[in-house]
């Protein structure tokens, strides 16, 4: 089932068009990437999801009924400003949070201590927020987002200041929580968070969509006949034989064996490569490169679908 739906959607402010006809649909068991530049119009569309302003236009269905302040209990927002009292200890703060969210201060405390287990701050519950890095204060803000298991998480930028380590284990508790029935969208300029985590995304650019679809999808629409070949025979044979096939992108060697990436030129097809080679190499491995999304963003940026500016 869907968990939004939006239809015709519009949204000014003054005379312009923040966001302009957006129609979208977000399955309910996916991690939903929302993608583009600075002043695309993300942050509008997530204020109209968490009904923090309204359209002007259209319509937002919340699991197939419009969307309305009683569903705010139901979604859970993290935003891209945070927002903690620095002076107030972190462990009391969580719990006060939890509260304005609807759990009791039992129900609260015990939940609190298992997600501190979890993301590994124990040890920073009686601390002040002021101790806290930024990348700790990141870890307990994303918990009192998700605290009251909500199923809608609205995740902007949630990665910001945190190292590799914890990197990870937001990612694999992001991936858990989806995988528990709560649809996430995630709004980055991270392209690798985005081949990491999402399943679908869109690319907004001055308040309309631009591209949406399934991840796979869009890179199978964008792919550009690059392939990468692992094999042992002669380079200047293998250049020799496809010079007026191929343009080779990149060339490694390891011992006796060569890693090369390269591009067919003029629609030929890949079997007659293939089989030319068979005489003269030993394979060793072949396969199809896909561009990355961010290859692809930066396609829509030069076909001026996309503004560079940021």
């Amino acid at each position: 089932m869907n968990s939004i739906e939006i239809i015709n959607l519009n949204k000014k402010y003054l005379k312009s068009f923040v966001l302009e006809n957006i129609n979208l649909t977000i399955d309910g068991s996916s991690i939903f990437g929302l993608l583009g530049p600075n002043g695309a119009g993300k942050t509008t569309l997530i204020r109209l999801l968490t009904q923090i302003t309204k359209p002007d236009s259209g319509k937002i269905l919340f699991y197939g009924k419009e969307i309305t302040k009683i569903d705010i209990k139901r979604i859970g927002y993290l935003p891209e400003e945070r927002g903690l009292y620095k002076k107030m200890k972190v462990g009391e703060q969580a719990i006060y949070l939890a509260i304005l969210k609807g759990l009791s201060f039992k129900q609260a405390e015990i939940q609190l201590k298992e997600w501190f287990e979890r993301l590994e701050i124990v040890d920073w519950w009686d601390k002040n927020v002021e101790e806290l890095s930024k990348g700790m204060q990141q870890k307990v803000q994303f918990i009192t987002s998700v605290i009251h298991k909500p199923d809608l998480l609205i995740l902007d930028e949630p990665f910001s200041g945190l190292d590799p380590i914890n990197y990870q284990i937001l990612s694999r508790e992001i991936k858990r929580i989806n995988q528990e029935g709560a649809t996430v969208i995630l709004s980055t300029h991270n392209m690798d968070t985005v081949e990491n985590l999402c399943d679908d995304i869109a690319f907004i650019n001055n308040g309309e969509i631009v591209l949406t679809g399934a991840v796979e999808d869009i890179k199978q629409t964008y792919k550009t006949s690059t392939y990468e070949i692992c094999f042992g025979g002669d380079l200047f044979s293998f250049r020799t034989l496809l010079q007026d096939m191929i343009e080779i992108i990149q060339v490694e060697q390891y011992n006796e064996l060569y890693r090369l990436i390269f591009k067919i030129k003029n629609d030929i097809q890949v079997e007659n490569i293939l089989r030319k080679l068979l005489s003269i190499i030993k394979f060793v491995s072949f396969k199809e490169v896909l561009p990355s999304i961010e290859d692809i963003f930066v396609n829509l940026i030069s076909t001026n679908k996309i503004d560079s500016h940021e």
